[in-house]
């Protein structure tokens, strides 16, 4: 689990006492298949759009969000909780005199939302006296009436609470009798229903959902008392309750038999196979220090390009815009102008906020902009940032990347990461083929604690499962191992990509970014990837 993440769920454990402060009031389970009349969510944003523009307002958008979440928690035969939750609200933005005015309310009347509008009107004209230089926003032709939902096949809202419990509880079962000491498992879901419309024409009815289904496995040794833990390797998905089907197709077995996921996932099959390498890390030898060639899964990578690709290529980060979560970039914007060389020929980075199966796939973002896919790094070199309407002429733009996005209707959207993703190879490799070239090596499987510096420079990452490699095979499961990296140095010594049968998604439920802070849900798609020469440190307290 990330530090983002630690944050943002650190009160669901409590009873459930902090569930709704975080994400609304508590709601019964029925009122979670229910939606909000499409003619009803056009008669407000047209009120608030009028009152906005009567309001001396040049430009105006509504968002009127609907966020549905359940959680369903679980530790060895017991249910710790269940927490169905629900927000309902609608954000107004406006630009007035050049400067922007925000304002929000969960009074859904025409009056309520029209008194936002003006509200926001007037928090831009005040704005506006301080403002330097008016805002300039790139061009949208609107879209008229148009709906976007994310394919699913099965609304996990409408499978009963039961079978949750029962699936729950079954992996834990199953995770016990494999040998596990202790082991815990929760299903997230999230229903976000968006409607947004704006003084450019566009009306648009958005229904997203997201699922995913972490666990934690630990296994101890009574007589020393010491304990390992593997988490699970699902990673989050913008898909529906089919993503927990288990279908045989999308499992990626590695050379030494360990197994991962695609679009499916069998949490039952990942707790057996939790329990024993629990239990094998109890006994697996500590890393000897030093250089290595890295073999990283996509379970794992998805991390490594989240920090050190996804965040620094923010471009609100690299104009010092964002300073206050987590710092700003080295990615500095004289070296798009020079084709600063980020990576190896190899890699190619690219944004994508229309991937199937992804969590931030959306047909338009916050800003009503339709999503697409563009690069960032091209055979190496930076080439592209991430860039919202009031930043795209800032780099010559004429048109908005589409990554705009707010979590609640209650806040002001902003630059969020898009899915940024690692390009697969472009010649046939298999994995085996891969580690076959390694003659000193480490596999490593899932993601683990991690730091990074302010400027996204300086890094060190660990993960989950680690495997020692010596001449072309893989030898013995290691522990304590994390490797240290400088952003530049460590993409350029990228040397091998698996093909696009290898391809697989990971992601993050919960990313933090803003203040006030803001989460958001993104996926980061890669192939197995080889780095040589990449400096590994023993992070266990004592090497006895």
């Amino acid at each position: 689990m990330q530090r983002r993440d630690f944050l943002a769920l650190g009160g669901l454990g409590l009873g459930g006492l902090m569930v709704p402060s975080l994400f609304g009031r508590a709601i019964a389970a029925e009122e979670l298949l229910t939606t909000l009349d499409v003619a009803v969510k056009k008669r407000l944003a047209d009120a608030a759009l009028g009152a906005a523009t009567g309001a001396g307002a040049s430009y105006c958008d509504v968002r009127i969000g609907r966020y549905l979440r359940q959680f369903v928690m679980t530790r060895e035969d017991k249910v710790q909780n269940v927490v169905n939750a629900e927000s309902t609200g609608v954000g107004v933005r406006v630009i007035a005199d050049g400067a922007w005015g925000f304002a929000a309310t969960n009074t859904l009347t025409e009056d309520g939302v029209a008194q936002a509008a003006r509200q926001a009107a007037a928090i831009a004209k005040a704005n506006a006296k301080i403002q330097t230089e008016p805002v300039r926003l790139a061009p949208v032709r609107g879209v008229g009436e148009v709906a976007w939902r994310t394919p699913i096949r099965k609304n996990a809202m409408e499978v009963p609470l039961k079978d949750k419990v029962d699936l729950l509880l079954g992996v834990n079962a199953a995770a016990l009798e494999a040998g596990a000491s202790f082991v815990n498992s929760t299903l997230f879901l999230v229903n976000e229903q968006k409607y947004f419309a704006s003084t450019d024409g566009s009306y648009v009815d958005q229904d997203v959902h997201r699922i995913w289904a972490p666990m934690t496995v630990t296994a101890i040794d009574k007589a020393s008392g010491k304990f390992r833990t593997r988490e699970g390797l699902s990673a989050p998905m913008g898909l529906g309750y089919e993503y927990l089907d288990g279908d045989p197709a999308q499992k990626f077995v590695s050379p030494n038999g360990v197994v991962n996921y695609g679009l499916s996932y069998d949490m039952r099959e990942d707790a057996v196979a939790a329990a024993r390498q629990a239990r094998e890390k109890l006994s697996a030898p500590s890393v000897e220090p030093g250089r290595y060639d890295l073999v990283l899964d996509p379970s794992h990578t998805w991390l490594t390009i989240h920090e050190s690709v996804g965040h620094p290529l923010e471009l609100d980060r690299v104009l010092g815009y964002e300073a206050n979560y987590a710092g700003t970039s080295f990615a500095t914007l004289d070296k798009r102008q020079e084709r600063f060389q980020y990576g190896s020929e190899l890699v190619n980075i690219f944004a994508d906020k229309t991937q199937p199966g992804s969590l931030g796939a959306v047909g338009y973002d916050d800003e009503g902009v339709a999503t697409k896919r563009w690069d960032l790094i091209s055979n190496g070199r930076l080439v592209d940032y991430q860039t919202i309407r009031d930043q795209a002429h800032i780099l010559g733009k004429s048109e908005s990347d589409g990554c705009c996005y707010a979590d609640s209707w209650s806040s002001v959207q902003f630059q969020r990461m898009p899915n940024v993703s690692l390009a697969a190879g472009r010649t046939p490799l298999s994995v085996e083929q891969m580690i076959g070239d390694v003659e000193n090596g480490i596999y490593i499987v899932g993601d683990g604690s991690f730091s990074i510096d302010q400027q996204r420079y300086n890094a060190q990452f660990g993960g989950q499962l680690f495997y020692e490699i010596k001449n072309g095979r893989i030898t013995r499961m290691i522990e304590d191992v994390a490797y240290q990296i400088r952003t530049p140095e460590f993409w350029n010594a990228c040397t091998a990509l698996c093909d696009e049968s290898d391809y697989r998604l990971g992601g993050s439920f919960f990313d933090g970014k803003g203040q006030p802070s803001q989460v958001s849900a993104v996926s980061h798609g890669s192939t197995t990837a080889r780095f040589n020469g990449i400096n590994v440190i023993n992070t266990a307290r004592s090497l006895g």
